[in-house]
This record gives structure tokens, C-alpha cells and sequence, in this order.
């Protein structure tokens, strides 16, 4: 969702070595679609192989996932099960800014106009359910488990680290927390700098965590009231929230209504959207997850590894190798022993 809700959340600065051994959760789907739209060429198209297909979300999972085992962390993933009513609404609408995108991409092509291509591009990304397939049949010969969400993915990892099997959610925003995830790490990054916006500097950025207990107590509010917080502010479910308000005059309006119903009538929601608030809050608190998974880690299986990226893809197999070598190191094989 990208709840726009962290700047007022008290959260602790981590170094790796504080996360080793410890099992974080991924939003396969996040996390994807996110690599489809940030790996790409220069003129804003995406990595492709030689027969033409996407291969952004297989380069970003592998460095990702890698990278992390070197450091010692047991990932898990999630995926996306069937949407909620109310997201397959917002998922229309971004079907049709895509096609739009695409279009205006189109015509940048055309005219060589890289600068308007790179704009373009990125809003064209979609994560078909072959990358999604690709994408786990990857993780399992890394030897990382997944689980399939009967809904959202971010829902089910809340509730994994809720059941706790598992240490926190990784991600970078606080949406997982309105599911009820106890823990969430942002940062988990590969690179430890980032780009200053609108500058040419970067940034050290490192893991950070917050817990969902410091954050009810230290912003005093309930679970409901976070809820009701992250739809002020806006969800996806209803996108951009209520015009004008913030995290922080989010929570002060919850502080200043007793009930919800009083809440949403003074910002008058009506307005806004043509559904009611309670679909959007019923849709957060009572999201369908499962607690029939299984989260077991094994070995990597090098040569399927190699088949899916090497000779299905046109990676390079030094590169994947060497890669692999350093989980050999005390990666994936040493987290054996915390299975």
C-alpha cells in the first residue's frame, strides 16, 4: 500500500550483523514489481535476454536474496493471492494510466527521446504471472521457502511474524503494520547509500525496525486508530487518502473523535470516495491469510539455478558462480543449523 505513515513512527537504526540469523518475510510481489521498474536500461527499457522476454525481477531477486544470505539473513517470501474486492478496482484504474504510459512511450521511441522514454517506462511495468512463476521456481533452487497468500501477501507476512515464525516483514512501508505485523525492517537494501533527491549526492542508509507495540504506545493510539490513520492518509484501497492530511494531522484527528463513525464523518468521506469507510477498514482488519505453511531452508541447487538464469536467460555463469560461492562462505549453508 505504501502507507505514508513512518516519518512519525519511533524506529531503531540496525546494522546487519544485528539481523543474522534472523527471519525476515518478503512481499514476493513488492518486491518484483519493484525491480521491474527500477533495473533498467538506459533509455528507461528493461534487461531483456536474447529472445526478447524481461529479466529485471530475476536480476534484482538473485542479487537481492544472494546478497542477503551472504549477510547471514534467513529470507522468506510471499505472494499475492486473489485481490481484495476494492483493490481490483484501483488495479483497473492503474491498468488504464498503464496503457496511457505505454502510448506516450511509444511515441517518445519513435522520436529517439530518451529523456521522455525513462520517464515513460517505468509506468508500463507489469509482473505477469510467468514471472511470478519463474520468480519462485528461483527462490526454491536458492533453497528459500515461500508461501502462497490467499490474499494479500503483505497480510500473510504480518501474520507469519504474528504467529512467530518469523522475526519481522521487510519492507518499506508501514502497511504491514495496519495488517498487525509485529516488526517490520526497512532497508534491505543492497546498496547501503542512496541518491539524494534532486541531487547528486547519496546517502548512508542502514536496516531500521520498527515495533508495532513502541509504535501504539508512543503515538497512543489503538490498532483501530493506525488503521483509521493509514486511510486518512491513504491506502490501496483508497488511494491519496482524504486531500490535506498527513501523518500528522492524521493522528491528531483520531485523538480528537471517539468514535470512527464521527472520525470519517468530519472529513467528510463521503466526498472522497463512493464507497464507505468501513469497506476500506473491514478490508484491512479482517484480510483472509492462512496459517497452513511451511517455512523450511535448504541447499541451493547450483545447476538448476544455472538452468533457470543461465541457459533459460542468458546470465552470465561466472557471474552466478561466483555469486553462489559467496553463500558457500557462510551464507545459506552455515544458517543450516537455525532451520
Amino acid at each position: 500500500m505504501g502507507v505514508k505513515l513512518t516519518e512519525i513512527l519511533p524506529s531503531h537504526e540496525l546494522e546487519f550483523d544485528d539481523l543474522k540469523g534472523k527471519i525476515i518475510v518478503i512481499d514476493g510481489f513488492l518486491v518484483l514489481y519493484q525491480f521491474l521498474t527500477s533495473i533498467r536500461q538506459q533509455d528507461g527499457t528493461p534487461l531483456l535476454d536474447s529472445k526478447g522476454r524481461v529479466t529485471s525481477h530475476l536480476q534484482g531477486l538473485f542479487a537481492r536474496t544472494t546478497n542477503m544470505m551472504q549477510k547471514g539473513i534467513k529470507l522468506a517470501f510471499v505472494f499475492d493471492g486473489q485481490a481484495p474486492i476494492l483493490k481490483k478496482k484501483i488495479q483497473e484504474a492503474r491498468s488504464k494510466i498503464k496503457k496511457e504510459a505505454m502510448k506516450n512511450f511509444e511515441e517518445a521511441e519513435q522520436e529517439q527521446n530518451i529523456e521522455l522514454m525513462k520517464k515513460y517506462a517505468g509506468r508500463t511495468a507489469r509482473l505477469t504471472p510467468e514471472m511470478v512463476e519463474e520468480s519462485k521456481n528461483l527462490l526454491a533452487a536458492l533453497g528459500i521457502p515461500w508461501v502462497q497468500a490467499p490474499s494479500e501477501g503483505e497480510a500473510q507476512a504480518a501474520a507469519i511474524v504474528s504467529n512467530g515464525d518469523a522475526y519481522a516483514v521487510g519492507t518499506q512501508d508501514a502497511d504491514a503494520l495496519l495488517f498487525g505485523a509485529p516488526c517490520l525492517i526497512k532497508n534491505l537494501t543492497i546498496s547501503e547509500k542512496k541518491k539524494t533527491p534532486n541531487k547528486l549526492s547519496f546517502i548512508s542508509i542502514k536496516p531500521t525496525k520498527i515495533v508495532l507495540a513502541e509504535v501504539l504506545a508512543s503515538l497512543e493510539v489503538t490498532q483501530d486508530q493506525l488503521i483509521a490513520m493509514g486511510m486518512l492518509v491513504g491506502t490501496d484501497y483508497n488511494p491519496g487518502g482524504i486531500k490535506g492530511i498527513g501523518a500528522k494531522k492524521a493522528l491528531k484527528l483520531v485523538k480528537e473523535h471517539i468514535s470512527l463513525a464521527n472520525l470519517f464523518t468530519s472529513v467528510s468521506w463521503e466526498k472522497h470516495f463512493d464507497f464507505s469507510w468501513k469497506e476500506v477498514f473491514d478490508t484491512i482488519k479482517n484480510i483472509p491469510i492462512t496459517n497452513e505453511y511451511s517455512l523450511k531452508w535448504k541447499n541451493h541447487d547450483q545447476q538448476e539455478i544455472i538452468k533457470i538464469l543461465c541457459v533459460e536467460h542468458d546470465f552470465s555463469q561466472e557471474r552466478i558462480i561466483t555469486a553462489l560461492q559467496k553463500i558457500n562462505n557462510g551464507g545459506q549453508q552455515g544458517l543450516e543449523r537455525w532451520a
